[in-house]
């Protein structure tokens, strides 16, 4: 009975009975469902259920893989069992999923609190455990932290100067409100929200195929929160902006969501499983992202922890059954910015044109021109679709594709089972059924989960926006509220923040106004009683004091590039190519059964030192410097940032190329210790430091006086030596090479001893924690 309840009662027990056979009782199992008796008491031969799990009858049981099936002495206790007359102990359970209330919050109504406010709702349980919360922080502090936490980036040292002088009463409030309208904003939350979806420029997977039109996706994003757009109106178009308006251009670029996962297809694929990949991953990701629950369990059996049924998970799924891939025709629009696509086509038609006439018609029995031909026209298709960057396509959805869907045994497509019709989830207790024609469906599902009433939406949105400020949700798994995510540190805070989203329109900004104004986040980072406090509350739930975060990848590589005068103004448009480190940027790679073209940056400096957000994504080459600061992986939606420590960090910081070439920069831009300190940290620098400073600039000066600049790296042509797939013979070809002059970075020849001694300052400032963390 025992095995039977574990393998079978998933697919045929009280949440779904596939096949309408129920085998939760030996009468159900009398009974049998639409392929007759699954037990004949006394003849194990006759009874479905048997027949089944030894294999014998039309399909295996339990489906999969031979893994998954009943070991020889488990199929002959069954047969022994049934053969002597299926005795049922009259007290045998019924299997059944209970859950503690506890579990279940996140699917319950939101409940509004009475008129209170953020810092009530922190600080009575705080004084209730006996502690007072930390004083204020002291005014340069706060606007370094919220400059950093709204736009990515550093505030000037005569913004901080400005705000330190500001008597007025809202000076605090001012400074948000300046900061929300800068257009540095839309880039930093966009950032955010790109992580969750996995936004990248390219497939994944061994091709890693280019996504040409992918950019005006991650624009879409960051425009909208730039614009403060309606959450709900957000969520609409990314799940069926084509169905909700299907004449605009922006929402159909927003339905790129429903393809930002990583996804392939080829000749050596086949349809059926590529196309169930793409729905159970929408599935899984559309719940992980706007409703905060994790669907995957699901699709296999009945979810282990929280409220979902297998029948549950493919109703949900039966939404996008009728969503077909499509590459739409889509007017740019006229903040989309298109000032680099002349030069950008022309860049491309150079490496096309180069890869042409080096294809041979003939080629001859040599074995290297057979394998240098086979590279250049595949690199000839990569480049025609390189192309594509700059023609006026969204790369998104339609409804299209008329299909019925039915759970799958087990997951597997090889055993479809019972129909379901589309709904949206019974876990909030108000599923709805959305429409059984071809379109329409997704918008009805989009307008479920932007409801005021779905309790899921607003409390998910509120958190990730809390984690924003705070580094931590309030719910600390921001992708999942269900029984395996950590339980809320506040959760009347929580529904507070919820209910007020809801009632503000659903406005981010106003959100942020809210959290930023309260004297919970205006904080000092350190607290009277600490050491206390501590042991108490080691990981700080109680928000006693502001916790202190380190800077993301991205707000490094930002923030060194503005203090050092080279970071570029320029926003929007195609990805551009950053500098990376030489190995990686040159090592081979397959693609489409062949070498994929070498990372080439792009050649001008303001396009290579854009904010990180506009660098070309592509998921087979992360960007060393990025990746181990800790930006994630593009193929799984990340909830939340980790912030490791680990060696290679402070060898890529210090030694590494870009961090060098910035520090010349910035030593050229200061000219001297004091205003190095000035540009680094926004202050003055004490006595003391600015002594040891010095001390340490004479010993470099000395240094470099004595010592010879390096000699500046050549470019010259790549030539690769490799053995040919077809032939299994070592021949020699040449990458490509684009033939625009490249500006190059400040080299130390450029400069004087005295410059190049104080970049070696500038890298001391560079590292130390003042300007890698936020306070």
């Amino acid at each position: 009975m025992v095995r039977i309840e574990k393998d079978c009662q998933g697919c045929h027990g009280a949440n779904q009975q596939i096949a309408k056979l129920d085998l939760r009782t030996r009468d159900s199992m009398l009974k049998g469902g639409q392929g007759g008796a699954a037990l004949v008491p006394g003849d194990a031969g006759k009874s479905l259920l048997y027949r089944a799990v030894a294999g014998l009858g039309r399909a295996p049981m339990p489906p999969g893989d031979e893994s998954k099936r009943w070991p020889t002495e488990a199929v002959a206790s069954l047969k022994k069992w049934i053969d002597e007359g299926a005795a049922w102990p009259a007290a045998a359970p019924v299997a059944k999923w209970t859950y503690r209330p506890e579990d279940l919050w996140a699917f319950q109504p939101v409940k509004a609190s009475r008129p209170v406010t953020i810092d009530q709702l922190v600080r009575t349980p705080l004084q209730a455990k006996g502690f007072r919360p930390a004083p204020q922080a002291e005014r340069r502090t706060l606007i370094r932290r919220v400059t950093f936490d709204l736009t990515g980036l550093p505030p000037t040292r005569e913004e901080v100067a400005a705000f330190e002088g500001d008597e007025r009463p809202d000076a605090w409030a001012r400074l948000v409100d300046r900061l929300l309208a800068s257009p540095r904003y839309g880039e930093r939350w966009g950032r955010h929200w790109l992580d969750v979806v996995r936004y990248a420029d390219t497939d994944g997977y061994s091709n890693d195929y280019e996504r040409p039109n992918a950019w005006r996706y991650r624009d879409y994003v960051i425009r909208s929160f730039q614009a403060d757009k309606p959450y709900d109106r957000f969520v609409l178009e990314q799940i069926a902006g084509d169905e909700l308006d299907p004449k605009n251009p922006e929402a159909l670029i927003a339905t790129g969501f429903l393809r930002m996962g990583p996804w392939e297809h080829t000749a050596m694929s086949v349809a059926a499983v590529t196309r169930q990949q793409w729905l159970d991953d929408v599935t899984h990701n559309t719940a992980n992202t706007f409703l905060g629950v994790t669907l995957g369990c699901a699709r296999c059996h009945d979810h282990k922890f929280d409220p979902i049924p297998t029948k549950d998970y493919y109703s949900f799924q039966a939404a996008f059954a009728t969503t077909k891939f499509a590459d739409r025709p889509a007017a740019f629009l006229p903040e989309e910015n298109q000032a680099g696509f002349d030069r950008g086509r022309e860049r491309v038609r150079q490496l096309l044109e180069w890869n042409q006439t080096r294809i041979v018609k003939n080629p001859g029995p040599d074995a290297g021109e057979q394998e240098r031909e086979r590279i250049y026209r595949k690199r000839t298709e990569i480049y025609r679709r390189m192309m594509e960057r700059y023609e006026p396509k969204a790369f998104a959805v339609a409804a299209g594709e008329e299909v019925e869907t039915r759970i799958l045994v087990a997951g597997n497509l090889r055993s479809p089972g019972e129909r379901v019709d589309p709904t949206g989830l019974s876990l909030t207790g108000k599923a709805i059924v959305l429409p059984d024609s071809v379109g329409g469906r997704r918008l009805e599902l989009a307008k479920w989960i932007a409801s005021k009433e779905n309790p899921l939406t607003a409390r998910v949105m509120v958190n990730r926006i809390w984690q924003g400020h705070f580094g931590k949700g309030l719910a600390a798994n921001a992708n999942n509220l269900g029984k395996m995510g950590k339980k809320p540190s506040h959760p009347e805070l929580l529904d507070f923040l919820a209910s007020e989203f809801v009632r503000a329109g659903w406005s981010v900004k106003a959100m942020h106004r809210m959290i930023l104004l309260s004297e919970t986040y205006q904080q000092d980072w350190r607290h009277p009683e600490a050491k206390k406090l501590a042991e108490a509350d080691p990981e700080n739930a109680w928000l006693a004091y502001y916790p202190p975060r380190r800077l993301t990848a991205e707000e490094m590589r930002d923030a060194a590039l503005e203090i050092s005068g080279e970071l570029s103004e320029e926003r929007g448009g195609p990805g551009t190519m950053a500098e990376i480190n030489e190995d990686v940027a040159t090592q081979p790679r397959l693609i489409m059964g062949t070498l994929s073209p070498v990372w080439q940056p792009s050649p001008k400096k303001a396009e290579r030192n854009r904010r990180s957000v506009y660098l070309y994504q592509k998921r087979g080459i992360p960007d060393p410097l990025l990746e181990v600061f800790n930006q994630p992986g593009s193929s799984d939606s990340c909830e939340r940032r980790d912030a490791t420590t680990v060696p290679t960090q402070v060898f890529t910081w210090l030694n590494g190329k870009f961090s060098r070439d910035t520090a010349l920069a910035l030593a050229r831009r200061a000219g001297g210790v004091r205003e190095l300190i000035r540009l680094a940290y926004q202050r003055e620098g004490t006595p003391k430091e600015i002594g040891m400073l010095e001390q340490h600039y004479a010993k470099m000066l000395a240094h470099h006086r004595a010592t010879e600049p390096p000699a500046r790296t050549e470019r010259r042509p790549l030539v690769r030596s490799l053995v040919g797939e077809l032939t299994g013979k070592r021949f020699d070809y040449q990458e490509e090479a684009i033939r625009e002059e490249y500006e190059e970075n400040p080299h130390p020849r450029d400069v004087s001893a005295e410059i190049r001694a104080l970049a070696e300052v500038a890298l001391v400032l560079l590292n130390a924690n003042e300007f890698v963390y936020v306070y």
